[in-house]
């Protein structure tokens, strides 16, 4: 798109819009997006990602590789507790260096997003030239390491360019979770007419700036979630919400904090009219809802 001074959609107060509840009358459709991340040792950490030293940066990316032989697995039996269905925000470079990761997320029907080929780098860091194959390589190697069309996208860092959502939409994507600015899903519509749904993630219950930035303990993060599943859940009595929960298997995944989850998850699912959905379900529903 062109850059603007708003986004590619109107603007809608939440006040205006119909009163409408999700499929089987749910009042709110909650997905837990796991992102499961690949950071090459001879590559820099990001600064941004709590990294930033000299290659090899042991601590920075020891962390990061517990997740991945560890923390994943906890996350995933914790969901099974609770028949739930992870939304992977996937770095596409973990499809070759970690296939058993991708076969466990294969067996349990989890949706796998596209997020980067690696999370050492970002579409806003690449040349410009370079971004629409990054994108490409990403979703064409994720669909055939999974067997299954890739239908999201949630960007590494959340970062984008003026030009990421055509590249998006020209890899045949039906949702993007970048844009972090509602309680529902919308639509967006590029220069040329063509669109792309827009569904909520979470800066907010997001297991990384609350435990590195704000330094939150397990107890508290689980107390985050059920207060915004409490508010959530009120207002979708007449007007459906989305409820996002972000998590790394290298900062949720470990033993003092893996609780957490488990505990939020235990109290979510002991409500009626619960919809536990995958990002690709959510974008679907709100497309049909929207008359899309």
């Amino acid at each position: 798109m062109k850059p603007r001074r708003y986004g590619p959609f109107p603007y809608s107060p939440i006040i205006e819009r119909p009163k409408q509840r999700w499929p089987n009358g749910a009042r709110i459709a909650v997905w837990l997006i796991p992102n499961i991340e690949f950071f090459a040792l001879d590559e820099q950490v990001p600064a941004a990602a709590g990294g930033g030293g000299k290659v090899p940066d042991i601590p920075s990316w020891t962390v990061r590789d517990y997740g991945n032989r560890i923390g994943v697995f906890r996350i995933m039996d914790v969901l099974d507790r609770y028949k739930m269905r992870g939304t992977v925000a996937l770095n596409s470079e973990l499809c070759a260096e970690h296939p058993q990761i991708i076969r466990e997320c294969i067996k349990r029907d989890w949706e796998l997003m596209g997020h980067n080929e690696s999370n050492t780098r970002r579409l806003n860091s690449v040349p410009p030239e370079d971004e629409a194959r990054v994108v490409k390589n990403t979703v064409e190697t994720i669909a055939q390491a999974s067997g299954r069309k890739v239908q999201g996208w949630l960007s590494s860092g959340l970062n984008e360019t003026w030009n990421s959502l055509d590249h998006f939409v020209d890899n045949g994507l039906d949702y993007i979770a970048d844009w972090c600015n509602d309680d529902q899903p919308y639509q967006m519509t590029l220069d040329d007419g063509r669109t792309i749904t827009s569904i909520p993630y979470t800066f907010q219950l997001n297991d990384k700036p609350a435990f590195e930035k704000h330094n939150r303990t397990a107890e508290e993060f689980d107390t985050m979630i059920r207060r915004q599943f409490d508010v959530l859940y009120r207002e979708g009595d007449t007007q459906a919400r989305v409820m996002a929960i972000a998590v790394h298997p290298y900062i949720i995944g470990v033993p003092h904090r893996i609780g957490a989850l488990d505990s939020a998850l235990e109290y979510i699912c002991k409500h009626e009219d619960v919809w536990l959905a995958t990002g690709a379900e959510i974008a679907a529903a709100g497309r049909e809802l929207a008359g899309a």
